[in-house]
């Protein structure tokens, strides 16, 4: 098949989130299928990943949009409907480009990713499209207004949840729309109405987050791992070092816990104490950095989704314990490689309770190794990709 992927970002280095989850999936596909990529670029120097891109696609096209032009977007759409995070990618070069490039190939598929993309190809009924939602992008912003916040930032939050509700009904424009969670697949069906939605998962690259006979009898290394400019993140860590790491610490004293992930803001490297919370910034080797840990935590108080960081460390055997946000669309139990806890204090005893019994993390960590194994392997999913194009294909 001869497939294009429209993407708001480069993908690559696929580290985390969006990037990763394209680079991946095309990656397997490449094999068996002739690849197309249009996508921005943000930053000149975006383009010295087009030699890597090349291997994977037959063609890349790099959009130039920097970051001042995607501002004057929103600032220029502020009493529009349309969601800022749509706002945001527009770029008439883009349409341009697009239009230019689709009128001289024939496709069997195209992938758009994110809401964010939506509009470029919603009116292109001839086309066979999917339309991939990393999670329900309304039920994000939910959840978002919920967190304490300042007067200005609550209005913002309450204007964008109302605009992304009303425009995540550009999902009828597409053949088919997927979502990585089954909480958001129900929330979306039920919300909108709307039964031409199915799940692909997130996934994992069992090559590299693999289980390297850890060490369970380590008891000292709690973390948390994440791109430190993206909001839940932030707030997550915030949350867990004000709220949950004392009642920890008073039963651990020697615990150490460090916070993982590039792009940290100064709200989030300003947590470093030089003693017990280490901010590292970028890690080349996450999975060398899960295998030191003895509990990874995901704290998080808003989103929607899966999380990487969950089941990436499914997959080394480290045990997790997180909140709610999320573990709902993992469809597993509670204890299943994953604890769920929403309680600050029921959280801060359940990783209390790992750091103390060796038993119980050996015994929590190997259950979502083999969860992982069977579930988020990407050579797994891509397979459902590829059935879900089939399906598009063959409706034209």
């Amino acid at each position: 098949m001869k497939i294009l992927f429209l993407a708001n970002r480069i993908p690559y280095p696929p580290y985390r989130g969006d990037k990763l989850k394209i680079f991946n999936l095309a990656r397997r596909l490449q094999s068996h299928h002739e690849l197309y990529l249009i996508t921005f670029a943000q930053h000149k120097d975006e383009y010295q990943y087009l030699p890597e891109l090349q291997k994977v696609f037959k063609e890349v096209h790099l959009i130039y949009l920097p970051k001042w032009r995607s501002a004057l977007n929103c600032l220029q759409g502020i009493f529009s409907q349309t969601p800022f995070q749509v706002l945001y990618f527009q770029s008439a070069q883009m349409h341009k480009h697009l239009s230019q490039w689709l009128a001289s190939h024939q496709l069997d598929a195209v992938h758009v990713q994110h809401l964010r993309m939506s509009p470029y190809l919603a009116g292109a009924s001839k086309l066979p499209r999917i339309l991939d939602l990393p999670d329900a992008f309304s039920l994000y912003w939910e959840r978002r207004k919920t967190i304490p916040r300042g007067f200005l930032t609550r209005v913002f939050e309450s204007i964008e949840q109302k605009r992304v509700l009303a425009f995540e009904k550009i999902m009828d424009q597409y053949n088919l729309a997927l979502v990585c969670s089954s909480e958001d697949l129900e929330y979306l069906k039920t919300t909108h109405q709307h039964s031409n939605i199915k799940l692909l998962p997130n996934g994992i690259d069992l090559t590299t987050f693999t289980a390297q006979n850890h060490d369970y009898s380590h008891n000292h290394t709690v973390l948390f791992t994440g791109n430190m400019d993206y909001a839940p993140n932030v707030d997550a860590v915030t949350y867990f070092c004000t709220s949950i790491w004392p009642l920890i610490k008073a039963k651990h004293p020697q615990a150490k816990f460090i916070i993982a992930g590039q792009r940290p803001v100064n709200k989030v490297a300003q947590l470093a104490n030089g003693n017990d919370i280490e901010v590292t910034g970028f890690v080349k080797d996450l999975a060398a950095m899960y295998n030191r840990a003895s509990v990874v935590v995901a704290p998080l108080r808003f989103g929607a989704g899966t999380q990487n960081k969950v089941i990436e460390a499914m997959a080394m055997g480290i045990p997790v314990v997180c909140t709610h946000i999320g573990f709902a669309g993992l469809g597993i139990q509670s204890g299943e490689g994953v604890i769920m806890k929403k309680d600050p204090m029921d959280f801060a005893n359940e990783v209390a309770e790992l750091l103390q019994s060796e038993q119980k993390r050996m015994q929590v960590g190997q259950k979502g190794k083999a969860i992982a194994k069977e579930k988020f392997d990407w050579d797994i999913i891509v397979k459902q990709l590829e059935n879900y194009f089939k399906q598009i294909a063959n409706q034209h």
